[in-house]
């Protein structure tokens, strides 16, 4: 029976062969939670009569999405949080260790061929690795938490290819903007995405996390990617247990098959309030913004800033305009520091904030005026996503976002490069 790559993934993890629209019990190889869904999780956990977990040592909760912690009610979550991983055992991530989705792969917890859940949407990041990694709610979370286990509908596959190599300020997040044009925000809900292609070839992990973690603002349960020479390099350097990539079948059964040629886009952005509505940057060039923010789990990694910091060097922020920054992870703040790009960004007149989700979900950092517009690397723009329902979220690359910041306006980064 040919086999997609979800199948073949879901297939090992059941211990039997299993096809699209099948029911599956699989075994999980990592579990994570974060500081909006975990308490709700150690919730239901207690009410599942649960007593121990599974394995400590492939849980982990992170306290990324308000950290540090904005007001009392958030800390005694996060102290819910901390007093159940020491009853446990299981990993905890403190405030300033960064985005959950940055910190699984980058401390090894995830390695391709694994299957992984998330309370957290954007869980799919790992399918970069070739993992079969995917959100679900906090009551799924507790029974995997205690069963190590959980059950899944096999997703049929679509297949979306892009091909072409990519025009200078074009970035992955201009191949993701494009993926949701093309397949809408709902073009893909429960399928699974296999991301396949030439242009995929070059790019860095760094940039095909960005990719594969904007698969569910299509709808999609999973965004795959073939694993190649790259990603195994990565899973050697990273990876905290021994893993075997799969593979689909030369004539692996795709529901339907998507091709985009990256050879011919621009740097593309995503008008509010939807992740779907993207234009061209000469759509909206000149709009004026008054925020713009560069991090979060879509692109907040390492290429990223050193992205930004070229298009910055030498230059200054707009005075009408607030460039804030977070790292995804402490690591990633750590490189950047050694490499002087943090230096670079704050002359130009960046400003930094802990490293984690910074301004994206609109808890704390950076929450925008009325009628504001804000640029962001983000995966969502949603009306209210970063806190004030009254203002105004255009997603867009790092480099667009750097370019906007210099002239207080969406600019098409091509200028700069």
């Amino acid at each position: 029976m040919a086999q997609t790559l979800a199948e073949k993934i879901l297939s090992r993890a059941a211990g039997r062969d299993v096809k699209a629209g099948e029911i599956a019990l699989v075994k999980l190889d990592f579990v994570m939670g974060q500081d909006g869904t975990s308490p709700l999780a150690i919730k239901a956990f207690r009410e599942m009569g649960g007593t121990r977990v599974f394995d400590p040592k492939r849980i982990a909760f992170v306290i990324d999405h308000s950290a540090p912690s904005p007001n009392h009610g958030v800390s005694q979550l996060h102290a819910l949080m901390r007093e159940f991983a020491k009853e446990t055992g299981i990993i905890l991530y403190e405030i300033g260790e960064g985005v959950c989705h940055q910190l699984l792969p980058e401390r090894g917890h995830v390695a391709p061929g694994d299957v992984v859940i998330g309370a957290d949407s954007h869980t799919c990041t790992y399918g970069a690795l070739g993992a079969f990694a995917t959100g679900v709610g906090s009551t799924d979370l507790a029974a995997g938490m205690i069963a190590g286990k959980t059950w899944f509908r096999v997703p049929s596959t679509i297949k979306l290819t892009f091909d072409g190599e990519l025009p200078t300020g074009v970035f992955s997040k201009d191949l993701a903007l494009a993926m949701a044009r093309e397949l809408t925000a709902d073009g893909a809900t429960y399928k699974a995405l296999e991301i396949t292609g030439s242009a995929l070839a070059p790019l860095s992990m760094d940039a095909r996390f960005t990719i594969s973690n904007m698969a569910i603002e299509v709808g999609a349960k999973v965004g795959l990617m073939v694993p190649d020479r790259t990603t195994l390099e990565w899973a050697q350097r990273y990876a905290d247990h021994d893993f075997e990539p799969l593979y689909p079948d030369d004539d692996a059964p795709y529901e339907r098959e998507v091709v985009i040629d990256a050879s011919r886009l621009v740097p593309l952005v995503a008008k509010p309030h939807r992740v779907d509505n993207v234009a061209p940057v000469e759509e909206v060039e000149g709009t004026p913004v008054q925020q713009a923010f560069i991090g979060t789990c879509t692109n907040g990694r390492l290429e990223d800033l050193q992205i930004a910091a070229k298009i910055l060097a030498g230059r200054k922020v707009a005075p009408s305009t607030r460039l804030i920054i977070a790292p995804a992870s402490k690591r990633v703040f750590l490189d950047a520091m050694r490499a002087g790009i943090v230096e670079t960004l704050i002359e130009a007149g960046a400003v930094f904030v802990t490293p984690g989700c910074g301004c994206c979900v609109g808890t704390h950092n950076g929450v925008p005026s009325d009628n504001e517009n804000v640029i962001s690397t983000a995966n969502r723009n949603f009306k209210g996503r970063m806190g004030n329902p009254n203002a105004f979220i255009y997603l867009a690359s790092p480099a667009t976002v750097a370019a906007s910041a210099i002239e207080g306006r969406i600019a098409d980064p091509r200028r700069y490069l």
